[in-house]
């Protein structure tokens, strides 16, 4: 695995406390150095992206579904309406398994539907598919 993204960094969009610690922790334990913003919400996250110092390109966006003052699908369809954010990779990390869910986030165009896991292996296996996506696509700058 590579140590360093050449500016890429994540943008975790997830109002559990938890779960981001748990991503901040996997990502520190598989000695990767990849910079992670947080937004709690998906008007938080539309903040970041246009403010434009925040976080610039590439990036990724780990997308929790149902969060306070706007959910996950709601973000989906404002990025995907804007110009500059349309392209943005998004892969949704929620605890729905439910169809409806994955319907909703798939005609978004996600790039991937993952389903939470408590196991600690689980959200290393999730880092490491990231860190091997970095490795094999070429993300838009």
């Amino acid at each position: 695995m590579k140590e360093t993204y050449d500016g890429a960094s994540i943008l975790l969009v997830d109002d559990d406390d938890i779960d981001a610690m748990s991503i901040e922790r996997s990502v520190k334990r598989l000695k990767l150095s990849i910079p992670i913003h947080r937004a709690r919400n998906g008007l938080q996250a539309l903040e970041i992206l246009r403010d434009g110092h925040t976080i610039k390109h590439p990036y990724i966006i780990l997308l929790d579904l149902n969060m306070p003052i706007m959910g996950g699908v709601q973000f989906l369809q404002k990025i995907r309406k804007d110009d500059a954010l349309k392209r943005s990779i998004v892969f949704v990390l929620t605890t729905s398994s439910a169809d409806e869910d994955r319907v909703a986030a798939y005609n978004e165009n996600v790039a991937g539907y993952i389903v939470k896991t408590d196991a600690k292996d689980g959200l290393n296996n999730i880092i490491k598919m990231l860190d091997q996506y970095w490795g094999v696509v070429l993300l838009p700058k």
